[in-house]
Formats: structure tokens, sequence, C-alpha cells
């Protein structure tokens, strides 16, 4: 790593995983790349960013994989720690149910490291983070970075209903929000999705999308009436679902950060998604895919739908 190395427009947060998935039929594919840091990085690949990483790495994470991330991302935000790599059983079943089981007892410094406070100065000119934090790590990288374009993906753990009064007093702190449906509708009690979408923004949120999975995405922006929705867009064959609202986020926030234009984040952060379902683990983006995202951003746009709230 070149410390002399101007620092990225883009940096993502969150964590470096290796994922051990089980197929419904009993295959097993074992210490594949993961992490919600490392996803939202390949979805702005995708984009032609090459984003800085701020998360933590063990002491046996395979070379392969580290030279992986050093092609993904700048590293000079990641901690070493002197424990062994987070690790975590992603079980599939046949109804698309996914369970992450974690298999090391130290998760916490892995899922909360490097704090604002401990974050490499190299990235103190950054314009644009993906925030993978709850609300107190949000507050504490705005302070940090209060320059930067924020799209906060709230940490899963943190999206119950005990937490709706620290969710709602954060949506402020950042520019976009982006839970997913079940995530919103555990800390609001509410399921339609459009009623979600506005909860977040009479909250305080300046602009959201809630990310649906197979149903794709809706969001808006505070001030406009109309919810803007986008389908998946359809791939032949889908391999993993891992990590696809993070990349949709990493993705989005390229959109977002370069036009202001929320048409122009959803189709980018469809597009992503729909890359990182036909691979396993962590979307490998190369330019050979190019003519195929354009293909899917024309696709993507066209199929935008604007709609009253």
């Amino acid at each position: 790593m070149n410390a002399s190395l101007p620092a990225p427009e883009f940096v993502c947060t969150g964590s470096v995983i290796l994922d051990d998935i089980v197929f419904p039929d009993g295959r097993t594919e074992m210490a594949v790349l993961g992490g919600g840091g490392t996803h939202a990085a390949a979805g702005m690949n995708v984009w032609d960013v090459r984003p800085g990483l701020l998360g933590a790495i063990g002491y046996d994470l395979p070379d392969a994989i580290a030279a992986r991330l050093e092609q993904m991302c700048d590293l000079r935000g990641v901690i070493s720690l002197d424990m062994p790599q987070l690790r975590a059983w992603q079980i599939f079943e046949w109804n698309g149910r996914r369970t992450e089981i974690f298999r090391d007892d130290a998760m916490v410094p892995y899922l909360d490291v490097p704090s604002a406070h401990e974050a490499t100065s190299a990235y103190n000119g950054a314009k644009a983070i993906h925030v993978l934090r709850e609300a107190e790590g949000l507050r504490e990288y705005r302070e940090r970075y209060p320059q930067a374009t924020m799209l906060w993906e709230p940490e899963q753990a943190f999206m119950v209903a005990a937490q709706r009064e620290a969710f709602v007093a954060a949506l402020s702190v950042a520019d976009v929000v982006t839970p997913n449906h079940l995530e919103a509708s555990l800390v609001y009690g509410e399921n339609d999705p459009g009623v979600l979408l506005r909860r977040m923004l009479e909250g305080g949120a300046a602009a959201a999308a809630l990310r649906m999975g197979a149903a794709g995405s809706i969001a808006a922006v505070r001030g406009d009436s109309r919810l803007l929705r986008v389908p998946a867009v359809p791939v032949p064959d889908i391999v993993d679902v891992t990590g696809a609202g993070n990349t949709y986020g990493g993705a989005f926030l390229v959109g977002w950060h370069e036009t202001h234009d929320l048409a122009t984040a959803v189709a980018y952060g469809a597009v992503a998604a729909s890359f990182c379902l036909e691979q396993l683990g962590v979307l490998n983006y190369t330019p050979s895919l190019d003519a195929l995202r354009a293909e899917r951003l024309a696709w993507a746009r066209a199929h935008l739908t604007w709609e009253e709230a």
C-alpha cells in the first residue's frame, strides 16, 4: 500500500467476513469473501470507483483474499487484528431465506472498528462515505467527516422496535438512509413500503431508499410528494443473494453523490445488485461487463415509475 497516494473520494465502512456458504441442496463453498463493507465497495467498483475501506482483518486472512481486497479498495484504512479472521455460516433455504451464524466469539472488533476517531488521516479528504454502523457510530463519522455525502445503512442488529427513538433521532445526520424492508418494518411496526419511506422522511431523512429484495426498491426525497420505484433488474441465474443490499447501497451512493438525481442513484443501485446476484460472494466486476452494464442501466431507467404517496 502506497501512503503517498491521494485520498480516495469514496470510502466504505463495515466488516470483512469470510462466508462459509451452505446451499439448500447441501453443497458448500468455504472461505468466500463477504462482509458489508466489501460488498458496498464492490457496488462502487461497478461504477468505476475504487473506494477506501475502513474495516479490520485477522492474522489468517488468506493471501488470495487479501490480494482481492487490494484490487477492490484502498486499504490504508484497514486495521490488522491479532485474532482469527471473522467467519460466518450463510445457510440458505429453498424459499430464499438466509440464516447468518457467526463462527467466532469475538465479533465486535470486526463489526465496529475502526471508529471514526481511529480512522486513518489518509481519508480526511473523502467526499462520500457509506456508513454501516448503528446510530452512535453514524454520529461519530459525521463529526469526523462533516464535508462528506453520507449514506447510512444501519447495522441489522440495531434495527429493532426498541431502537426506534434512536433510529429516528439519527435520520437527519446522514444524507441518505437505506434500510431494507424487514429492518424498517421492525423499527416502525408498519409493513407498507410507502408508509415506511414517508415515516423516515418525516423523521428527518433528506432522502431514503427502502431495499426490498426481489421486489426492487422504492425511494424518495423530502419535499417531493412522489415515490420512485425500480424493480429488480432480471438476471438469467441467481447464484448468491448475500450482500446484494450492501452492493446496492454502495452503487446508490456513487449515483447520488455524482448527480444528486434520485433516478440515477436507484438505477445504479439496481444494476450493481443484479451483478452481485450472479456471482458467489463479493462481486468481482471487470471491464468485460461494461456493455452489459449499459444494457442493464437502460433497462432500469426504462422501468422506473413515479407515483404519488
